[in-house]
């Protein structure tokens, strides 16, 4: 598989023959190329975003009025070219529709393949300045309640979403940043010691180099739980001493501080089966049972028995099935349930 470095190559490769002129064949196998990775479309997209802002600049050069300069992101009119219309226009988009009259000569091709690789080698001394600078990566990865994802990154590092989760990713040359909007990730992060993994959240970051770790985020609360390895506990806010974490750690950050708990790694696990579509409960009180299967289901579970809410639960459940959990609640621990359309209320007998 080619790295990142290959792939923005070929993409180049591809740019400079589009500027040259290319025929319906050599077209065809750019769409192949196109559609075969989504790295593929990143690279293209970026390159061609660059390739369009410095026809901007060689407009200015070229001394043109202001009032005449091209916006970012205008298509600029080219010899035998008809800008595309609607969604093409869009320099984001994922492929460009080019509509041609005529042939190119042959002196223009070769004018315009000389003037393409001139500029694709100032455009490549750009881009490494943008490299070592800013951004590289910019993505946003969702779920849906009840859906849960696992996802490969660029640089090896593996995240698996929970129900209903978001998480931002912006990593660059010195540094690799993640920002958890809401839900939970579990993250396997790869080793990279001169670039550092962390994930904020809740006014809080998480850092950490070649380790496997959860970050969770409710109202108020962030709670991080490490499986492997070690992961620093950073307060954004007040900049006190961080907070370390090793394997079979538990910390609940909220208004009030940072808690503690220390388990072995494999109930941390436990915690963590959500990844296999499994809730496990050991003594757990009914309302935290009731609080993890909604986080799932859209059909809501309510305890709707201030007496019943401490009752200790134990055992595994699919977290799909919210009905059999509720069936051995009526069956061995006296508790009553009435069952509507869109929820199910818990109370005593």
């Amino acid at each position: 598989m080619a790295n990142n470095a290959e792939i923005e190559r070929i993409a180049g490769e591809w740019l400079a023959r589009r500027e040259s002129g290319w025929d319906a064949a050599e077209q065809a196998r750019f769409q192949s190329w196109l559609e075969a990775s989504t790295a593929h479309r990143v690279a293209w997209i970026r390159l061609e975003a660059g390739w369009q802002r410095a026809a901007r600049l060689k407009a200015l050069a070229a001394g043109l009025p202001a009032g005449e300069v091209p916006p970012v992101g205008a298509w600029p009119e080219l010899p035998g070219v008809e800008p595309p219309q609607g969604d093409a226009a869009d320099p984001a988009a994922d492929l460009h529709a080019f509509v041609f009259r005529a042939p190119v000569p042959r002196r223009e091709r070769r004018w315009a393949r000389r003037s393409a690789t001139a500029a694709l080698l100032l455009l490549s001394i750009c881009m490494a300045g943008w490299w070592y600078v800013g951004g590289l990566e910019h993505a946003a990865y969702a779920t849906a309640l009840g859906e849960t994802q696992r996802l490969r990154l660029s640089d090896g590092s593996v995240i698996v979403l929970s129900s209903d989760s978001r998480v931002e990713l912006a990593y660059a040359r010195r540094k690799r940043s993640l920002r958890l909007e809401r839900g939970e990730v579990f993250f396997e992060v790869a080793s990279d010691p001169d670039r550092p993994f962390s994930v904020e959240a809740e006014g809080r970051r998480v850092v950490a180099i070649g380790t496997q770790f959860s970050v969770r985020r409710d109202v108020g609360e962030l709670r991080v739980a490490v499986t492997e390895g070690r992961v620093r506990l950073e307060d954004q806010a007040t900049g006190d001493s961080p907070t370390l974490l090793i394997a079979g750690m538990v910390a609940s950050a909220g208004s009030e501080g940072v808690r503690l708990r220390q388990s072995s790694p494999e109930q941390v696990e436990d915690m963590l089966r959500w990844r296999e579509g499994m809730l496990v409960f050991r003594s757990t009180p009914l309302a935290e049972a009731v609080a993890e299967f909604n986080r799932y289901n859209a059909h809501k579970l309510l305890v709707d028995d201030p007496s019943i809410a401490d009752i200790p639960v134990g055992g595994t459940f699919r977290w799909a099935n919210a009905e059999a959990f509720v069936r051995v609640l009526e069956q061995g621990f006296g508790i009553s349930a009435e069952r509507g359309d869109a929820e199910t209320r818990l109370h005593s007998r």
